[in-house]
């Protein structure tokens, strides 16, 4: 049986991925494609549905994303989202034009009353999110208006016959009240998908697939230790057994005594029994770091010294043809999606170097966003204090450092994440947070400490609440907790004289800080 799919079609917008983590929590498939992806492919892939995302530009200037109209006579029901509803206006004739008022953030919407399935079960008034500067100011032919807000009169308009939809809000976000309600009528009632997507499904599916592209080969896995790696390795296990060897490198860019950590679950005297090897590389990292500040530049060169270390110890092993890593479908959208724009390029995906002496890359869990890789760790047997582990970049500590590393910051951030994590632990409030991690600033300020001028480091203490790591709060950590951790941090870690904690939501900021 076929996968029923959703196509997102990217135009740049900054809630793409948001868009196909919702149609899969509606247990549909969806994958996000450039705006760029041809009628023909889209064809080949059968969607049941397509989905146009927002975007930044204005659909009338020459130089804007767009795609061919060819699209609107496939038969698929298509739902255009902000820029997207705007883009079907203008390429079946109708008039997009600069909103007299511009909408950021809460409105009201009101429906107009038409029967439609895509407002099936939405309430008559309801909060949406908005962001937009142009809106569509007269309907193609065909068309009717569904919904409207007071600055906004088309908010909403479809085509019933052809099943062309469109919402000039972002039902995507959780600001839209009704959001997950439009976009499941969209999935489910429009384009008649049932719920079969699952991580049971997927497991059993990426197993066989692996161990049909590995054949008698070999394989060597990238183990960070951390939940995507580690995901990846015990499914790579249960696919080809003893023909994969894991290989985890110590960059010297790793929290607190984690490397030992690492090796004692999956070195030879822990539960999963793999080919395990360690590999202290730390002084070699920190020599091609040294001197350098941007953060691109620093992702690149830890992947392509990641991907040397590996055909170093490949070579050590002899004839291995696959390089596995634990990618996963963040880390592939956020570094790039034809030309939308590269939000950080990820050492696994845009940072690996051109050339790379393995036959093929493996990357079981490319599709997955972060909550569905646990779900099949879950599904594999992997215990939750695995599963549900703190997540950490593999350029580690490298993007928790603001500027140049050098081992004495990496020193410093070490001490004060540690103490960070303990205390968090202590209060009880760890496993409620979906990501936390204490990083160094390159700001110096001054301080005193006894009687004595310093001129010190400043940390930043970073805690969110997430689930799907696209979209993330700032948590309220109680303020005697910071107080605690701050009161230790200045008085334990050398070199640090000032704490600030980060409250910026994401967007506009990343979880991490580089």
């Amino acid at each position: 049986m076929e996968r029923e799919m959703i196509i997102v079609l990217d135009f740049g917008g900054q809630y793409n991925q948001l868009i196909a983590r919702r149609v899969r929590e509606c247990r549909v498939y969806a994958e996000v494609h450039s705006h760029e992806l041809p009628v023909e492919k889209i064809k080949e892939m059968k969607p049941k549905g397509i989905i146009f995302t927002g975007g930044p530009n204005s659909v009338y200037k020459e130089d804007s994303p767009s795609c061919s109209r060819e699209i609107f006579g496939l038969g698929i029901p298509v739902l255009g989202i902000c820029y997207g509803q705007q883009l079907i206006a203008h390429l079946l004739g109708g008039k997009v034009s600069t909103a007299p008022v511009s909408e950021y953030g809460k409105a009201e919407m009101e429906l107009t009353g038409i029967p439609s399935l895509l407002f099936d079960g939405v309430k008559k008034h309801s909060t949406v999110w908005m962001s937009h500067t142009d809106y569509v100011a007269e309907c193609p032919e065909g068309f009717h208006v569904t919904a409207r807000t007071e600055v906004c009169p088309i908010a909403g308009f479809e085509d019933t016959e052809r099943r062309i939809y469109g919402v000039q809000c972002h039902p995507e976000v959780l600001h839209t009240e009704e959001g997950k309600k439009i976009l499941s009528n969209f999935v489910h009632k429009v384009c008649g998908c049932g719920e079969a997507w699952q991580m049971a499904d997927f497991a059993k599916e990426a197993i066989e697939n692996v161990r049909s592209t590995v054949g008698d080969g070999k394989a060597l896995l990238a183990l960070s230790g951390g939940v995507d790696s580690s995901v990846a390795g015990v499914l790579m296990s249960k696919a080809i057994g003893n023909q994969l060897t894991c290989v985890f490198v110590d960059h010297g860019l790793l929290r607190k005594d984690e490397a030992d950590q690492v090796s004692a679950v999956f070195g030879p005297d822990g539960p999963y029994k793999l080919n395990f090897i360690r590999v202290d590389a730390s002084e070699r990292f920190y020599r091609k770091l040294a001197g350098v500040s941007d953060p691109e530049k620093k992702r690149h060169i830890i992947g392509e010294e990641f991907i040397r270390v590996f055909e170093e110890e490949a070579k050590k092993i002899g004839a291995v043809d696959y390089f596995v890593q634990g990618t996963i479908y963040p880390d592939v959208i956020e570094s790039g999606l034809g030309k939308s724009a590269v939000i950080k390029s990820h050492h696994n995906v845009g940072g690996l170097p051109e050339h790379v002496d393995f036959k093929e890359i493996i990357e079981p869990l490319r599709m997955l966003f972060k909550d569905e890789v646990r779900a099949v760790g879950k599904e594999l047997g992997i215990p939750d204090h695995l599963v549900y582990r703190q997540p950490f970049p593999g350029p580690g500590l490298g993007v928790r450092i603001i500027g140049e590393v050098t081992p004495e910051k990496v020193r410093i951030v070490q001490e004060a994440d540690a103490i960070y994590r303990e205390e968090l632990e202590k209060a009880g409030i760890g496993k409620e947070l979906g990501q936390y991690f204490a990083a160094l600033t390159n700001m110096r300020s001054v301080g005193v400490m006894g009687d004595e001028r310093t001129y010190d480091y400043a940390i930043a203490l970073r805690a969110v609440m997430t689930t799907d790591f696209m979209t993330a709060d700032a948590a309220h950590l109680p303020w005697d907790v910071l107080g605690r951790v701050t009161t230790r941090i200045v008085n334990e870690v050398k070199g640090v004289n000032r704490v600030l904690y980060d409250c910026t939501e994401k967007p506009p900021a990343t979880i991490e800080f580089e």
